[in-house]
């Protein structure tokens, strides 16, 4: 695996080191011992799965406040989509920033999300598939939301979002409190402190 620097610190896109032949290719998708050595969190309780019919789906922008604020591992399977991370890490130095990149079923691209960030992604073709994998489980009274729009934050999206659900077109605009960010400070900006 190839561990690519965004200008988010901590955040990373992965690509795959293909092996291949007249046959395809082999590739190594996760390694335990080579994210460690990365300076990465290699440990993963959940691998989700999410399929989106419509084009224009946006999905997100979410995280989960401690002790279960979670990293992730997101690739896209089928189809495209353009995956974006905001950095909600007070102490950082990319507090407030965002990053997108293009993550489809042909490049195999991966995006490392460090705890502390809000996650989310909208999608460029039909039945677009995306696979997780999450350091945290599931904890709805943890959960939280920044919505995709939110002018505190100015992400550019690709495309206009033509389906959104209820839930991710309400999260209200940041507020440091309600959004958690002072009990985000213990996810400061060092890999040691992500691993």
């Amino acid at each position: 695996m190839k561990f690519n620097p965004t200008q988010l610190d901590g955040a990373y896109t992965i690509d795959l080191e293909r092996l291949g032949d007249e046959r395809g290719f082999f590739a190594r998708v996760f390694c335990t011992e080579e994210f460690s050595n990365a300076g990465l969190m290699g440990s993963f309780v959940q691998i989700n799965n999410s399929l989106t019919r419509d084009k224009g789906t946006l999905r997100g922008m979410h995280y989960q406040l401690p002790p279960a604020a979670e990293v992730k591992v997101v690739r896209c399977i089928q189809g495209a989509l353009f995956d974006v991370i905001l950095d909600l890490r007070p102490n950082s130095s990319t507090f407030g920033k965002w990053f997108g990149e293009t993550l489809t079923a042909e490049n195999r691209r991966m995006m490392y999300v460090p705890k502390g960030f809000a996650h989310g992604f909208i999608t460029l073709q039909e039945n677009t598939e995306a696979f997780y994998l999450a350091g945290a489980a599931y904890a709805p009274k943890q959960e939280r939301g920044i919505r995709y729009n939110d002018p505190r934050f100015a992400i550019e999206w690709p495309i206009v979002p033509s389906v959104i659900s209820d839930k991710d077109n309400s999260w209200p605009d940041f507020d440091p409190k309600w959004h958690g960010v002072e009990s985000l400070k213990v996810f400061q900006n060092t890999k040691k402190e992500m691993i």
